[in-house]
């Protein structure tokens, strides 16, 4: 019996085929703290109740390749919703550079860093890191890293909205990371 050529070739093909498919994707990127452990209890030095609070420590890994910027948001996901503000922003840092893998404890309250980075307006509309301050029950903050295919053309007088409208179409890779704290 002959076999037809096409059929074949498709059938040394198909198993190449399947073992492309079947290759394991490359690794998530991860967000991680020195300051604190995901869902842990945050400490007293990143909350209003410190005398010099400071901004906690991240880290990430597995950035992809074409990364060529960073935004990370903090925020408190229990707060109430006010007008134009779905929760409190803690910290909103955008244009980290695509070399970067972390930010040290303690970033000065600075609009632009001498990195490029720029830091907008908190939800106390300072500059820079808010530190912690739910009172009564835990609240939950969330930190989240956005890998972007592009550098946002915005200035610290950007706003969280201003923000993810530029983000659009331009995240490559997400992480988050959660800690828990009340005073």
């Amino acid at each position: 019996m002959k076999i037809p050529l096409a059929a074949l070739l498709l059938a040394v093909a198909l198993p190449a085929l399947a073992q492309t498919a079947a290759a394991p994707s490359a690794a998530p990127m991860i967000l991680s703290s020195a300051s604190f452990q995901d869902g842990g209890v945050i400490d007293d030095r990143y909350s209003m109740k410190s005398p010099a609070p400071v901004s906690p420590a991240f880290s990430w890994q597995n950035a992809p390749a074409a990364t060529v910027g960073f935004t990370l948001i903090l925020h408190d996901v229990d707060s109430l919703p006010r007008p134009g503000f779905p929760d409190n922003l803690h910290w909103l840092i955008f244009n980290l550079p695509a070399t970067a893998t972390g930010l040290a404890e303690g970033v000065p309250a600075q609009p632009q860093l001498p990195d490029g980075s720029i830091q907008t307006l908190n939800g106390s509309r300072k500059t820079g890191y808010l530190p912690l301050g739910a009172r009564i029950v835990y609240h939950h903050y969330v930190a989240e890293l956005f890998a972007l295919d592009t550098r946002l053309p915005l200035g610290p007088g950007a706003t969280r909205a201003d923000v993810l409208a530029a983000m659009e179409g331009h995240v490559i890779a997400k992480a988050a990371y959660e800690g828990r704290f009340h005073r």
